[in-house]
């Protein structure tokens, strides 16, 4: 600063003066404006002269700098005594003219954090209340502990989720200061000489005390009094009271309607204003903090702050935003209880006085100030995220006990601990219910699409997800015929829709079991079949509890009844019929005939229609059952085989055929031959009768050895009526006619000679009464 700056400062007896840090230039103040909001940063514009005729941005810009409205009192030193000093930066800097002996510049000087305004972003908050975010914000500008205050009434709690969208963050800490009511003014620190911002949410951190008389302005000369004069109130109707209403998917049943009222039987308010989707998670009441009472609440102050205002002038430097200005002087009765100062203009030059423009509403004990609402962003469309887990490329979802998901927006720039960048979210799908609906879970890296609820970027919600680069799409140019839900493990539904090889495979990987239907195909697409095929590699189970029908018989395009079974129960029909005829030709020949009735019985009630828990297997042209091991046909009570032409029974080795009680036999037309090719034959009856009958001639040969007949007691021929018979001591031949005896020699020793007749015991053989395991005797 040059020497003749120095002298100017010293002997400037201006009311105002402007002092910028490191000025290379004394700047007089030619003329001001300014302007004072509550919750808006104040704006002084200043017009300065200087003899210095280039002064540059880079020496004024983002400088910090006073500006003093001084009294005309001196001190001894004949330097004028400062009456309000506002502190803070340089943002704008024009030069407007020069003259022969001077420079006019333009300034403007504003608080610090009116520079937030020039940072906009994109962010998240996680489970911080709105103080704790607008003192985050503040502090990531450098402004600490001595740049603002809180002074709160009430304990405003965390939010789960606080979005800054596109904007600023000063138009970011407004709208959340002005959501739940916090109000907020500058005040300057005389020892810091800095300005502090002060945020409040009630009537009491109003400043009082402050009084002046109602008269025509005296200016700020030096016989004249600081005053009030035209004074001006207006008064409108305004609505009577608020209700909101939200929705909580949390507490989905639970009452989400408020109403509330600050107009105090107001009998000037009329009307409801009706506000849905606030944003509160409970009714709650008006004491509450963040309910829907409470916004309902601070809804209905914000417009009853417009139904009383005041306008008027005033010569006091001293007024500011937030000040309860008591005036002495006649006044309407509105007005008894001082004005709430909201908002002031000045304005002061060399040549005219020192003038402020107010701004303001009655005071009141019942109704705050509250700051005007800005509008909340709306998100349109959806924004791209990836799905989070705390394990990164976790092979299963990451969901809470409510099946929601964490997620990582594209946007957020913030590092956060692996899976907690974002709040829980729901993922919207095309069916939900009551523990039922359509989920396919979301794992670690899967691109989604994030919707908001009316827009609110508060109230995010998954909409759908996406294939990206990273992660291809199962169906593409290469297979667009298919349609395919198919799991990270390759458990897979799909439905090819190619035209004439239409199919369906529903698969897993576990024992590679499959359902194959239609155009059966391999991995190379190649048919290796048609129809359908069910497999695994592990075991396979078909089981319904009202009975199996087991069909080959063709149904063309699927048209006809489920249970359409004539065609297999017109064989077993048939089959019967036949069983019944052979049955009764052994009856004739006293056989013993077969349980026919049974068969029939099993075949009506049962089988048709499957009335019980029976299979019914049928193939017009043929059935085939084999086992590499081991068949076995069992049944607790009939055993039915049928054949219409013939039953080949064939076995490489033994083969048992036992019967707990009689055994049966019998040939209609032709012969009944029993053959053993190497080994021998046996028939015994044990312990009862055995009997050899044939009409015409009974043949018993050896063909290579002798023929014994042995009995213990006595053996009978008889043919004819002539007989022989043979006895333990005797033998005796018998005839009505002749004997004849031919031979070479007959020798009669006259010494008698016997065999042993040993035959083998037989025990009498008992059973065991065999049961199932629900007790039922097996045998019937």
């Amino acid at each position: 600063m040059s020497t003749s700056d120095v002298i100017n400062r010293l002997l400037n007896q201006s009311r105002y003066r402007l002092d910028v840090l490191q000025s290379p230039a004394f700047l007089d103040v030619l003329r001001f404006e300014g302007e004072e909001q509550l919750s808006k940063p104040f704006e002084y514009i200043i017009h300065v002269t200087s003899t210095a005729t280039d002064l540059t941005a880079e020496q004024l810009v983002l400088k910090p700098a006073t500006f003093t409205m001084q009294a005309p009192v001196f001190d001894i030193a004949g330097v004028a005594e400062p009456v309000r000093a506002v502190h803070g930066v340089i943002q704008h800097f024009s030069r407007i003219s020069t003259s022969a002996d001077q420079t006019i510049y333009r300034l403007v000087l504003v608080p610090r954090v009116a520079l937030l305004d020039h940072t906009a972003k994109c962010a998240l908050y996680l489970n911080q209340s709105v103080q704790e975010v607008v003192e985050k914000v503040l502090r990531a500008h450098g402004l600490e502990g001595p740049d603002f205050e809180f002074q709160l009434s009430r304990q405003y709690p965390a939010r789960e989720l606080i979005t800054q969208w596109r904007e600023t963050d000063l138009a970011f800490i407004q709208r959340l200061l002005a959501e739940v009511g916090i109000y907020w003014h500058l005040e300057m620190d005389t020892r810091l000489e800095h300005d502090v911002i002060i945020f409040a949410d009630s009537q009491q951190q109003y400043k009082f005390g402050v009084r002046l008389p109602l008269r025509n302005q005296a200016g700020m000369s030096d016989s004249g009094t600081e005053s009030v004069w035209g004074l001006s109130t207006q008064h409108q109707v305004v609505t009577q009271q608020v209700s909101t209403r939200d929705y909580n998917y949390r507490e989905a049943l639970s009452p989400m309607d408020t109403t509330a009222s600050a107009a105090g039987g107001d009998e000037t308010t009329t009307g409801e204003v009706y506000q849905y989707a606030e944003p509160f998670l409970q009714s709650g009441s008006e004491d509450g903090v963040e309910t829907g009472a409470f916004y309902a609440r601070l809804r209905h102050e914000r417009i009853m702050n417009a139904q009383k205002t005041v306008t008027g002038h005033s010569s006091c430097p001293h007024l500011a935003p937030g000040q309860v200005l008591e005036v002495d002087g006649t006044l309407p009765s509105v007005l008894n209880e001082g004005i709430l100062l909201t908002g002031i203009k000045t304005y002061g030059s060399r040549k005219s006085r020192f003038t402020a423009q107010l701004t303001g509403q009655p005071y009141s004990e019942t109704l705050c100030f509250r700051p005007v609402l800005p509008e909340r962003p709306v998100i349109a469309g959806t924004l791209p995220a990836r799905v989070e887990s705390t394990t990164k490329g976790d092979i299963y979802s990451w969901l809470d006990n409510q099946g929601r998901y964490r997620v990582k927006l594209d946007f957020d720039r913030d590092e956060q601990e692996q899976g907690y960048a974002c709040l829980w979210l729901r993922m919207a799908k095309p069916y939900a219910g009551d523990t039922y609906g359509w989920h396919a879970p979301l794992l670690d890296g899967t691109e989604v699409a994030i919707a908001f609820d009316s827009g609110d970027c508060d109230r995010p919600y998954i909409a759908y997800a996406l294939h990206d680069s990273a992660h291809s799409d199962h169906v593409t140019d290469d297979n667009h015929t298919r349609n395919v839900l198919r799991t990270p493990s390759f458990n897979k539904l799909r439905m090819e829709d190619k035209r004439s090889e239409e199919h369906i495979k529903l698969a897993t990987e576990f024992g590679k079991t499959q359902l194959n239907m239609g155009h059966l195909v391999d991995a190379e697409r190649a048919q290796r079949g048609a129809g359908f095929e069910i497999r695994t590699d592990e075991h396979g189970v078909m089981r319904a509890g009202k009975g199996i029908f087991v069909s080959a018989e063709e149904q063309l395009k699927a048209q006809g009844k489920v249970l359409d079974m004539d065609p297999a129960l017109g064989q077993i029909h048939q089959a019967n019929n036949e069983m019944q005829a052979l049955s009764d030709a052994a009856m004739q020949a006293t056989a013993l005939a077969s349980d026919i009735q049974k068969q029939l019985s099993f075949v009506d009630n049962r089988l048709t229609q499957l009335q019980s828990a029976a299979i019914l297997a049928s193939a017009p042209m043929g059935v085939a059952l084999t086992s590499g091991e081991h068949l076995q046909l069992a049944a607790r009570q009939n055993l039915m085989v049928n054949a219409g032409n013939n039953a080949d029974v064939g076995v490489m080795k033994n083969l048992f055929i036992g019967a707990g009680e009689a055994l049966s036999m019998f040939v209609h037309k032709q012969d009944a031959t029993l053959i053993a090719n190497q080994g021998q034959v046996t028939i015994q009856a044990q312990n009862n009768a055995m009997s050899l009958t044939a009409r015409q001639t009974l043949t018993i040969t050896s063909s290579d050895d002798e023929i014994i007949i042995t009995t213990p007691k006595k053996l009978t021929l008889n043919g004819g009526g002539s007989y022989l018979t043979l006895e333990a001591s005797k033998i005796e031949h018998g005839s009505s006619g002749d004997m004849t005896i031919k031979c070479t020699n007959y020798l009669v020793p006259m010494v008698g000679a016997s065999k042993p007749s040993d035959t083998p015991k037989f025990p009498i053989v008992t059973m065991e009464n065999l049961t199932e395991e629900n007790g039922k005797d097996f045998s019937g």
